[in-house]
């Protein structure tokens, strides 16, 4: 499974050519994939009015995974990890990568730049776009 990071659902509705974006490029590939509940957080506080019922629906039809336990373990272990390399990410992509790492799946991301310092996380991206 695949988790998707606020990025790939930022690009996929601004994307007027849906078949340009990661998500389209991915599921061609892929069976099933899934946000994490801060990705669905993000993804509401950050839209405006009009665009409540493209991500209601949208989430519909998508897994969201909740913020548990083992997520928190694994964002701690990140956290602590990063402090002790002074590469520390902002708190939602940590909380991010935890949640990937806590059930074993990979993340789609067009932010490469701050994830990649995640040890032991698979990124899937395209080589030609960052975000």
């Amino acid at each position: 499974m695949t988790l998707l990071d606020t990025s790939v659902l930022i690009e996929l509705f601004r994307f007027k050519d849906k078949s340009k974006t990661l998500f389209f490029q991915l599921s061609a590939k892929e069976e099933i994939f899934a946000v994490s509940a801060l990705t669905h957080y993000e993804t509401f506080i950050g839209a405006h009015i009009a665009q409540t019922d493209f991500w209601t629906n949208f989430f519909k039809q998508i897994k969201i995974i909740p913020f548990d336990e083992q997520c928190s373990y694994e964002a701690v272990q990140i956290y602590k990890d990063l402090k002790v390399q002074n590469k520390l990410i902002a708190l939602p992509d940590l909380l991010i990568a935890a949640t990937a790492l806590a059930h074993d799946f990979s993340l789609a991301t067009l932010n490469v730049k701050h994830f990649e310092r995640v040890t032991g996380l698979t990124i899937k991206t395209t080589s030609s776009r960052s975000y």
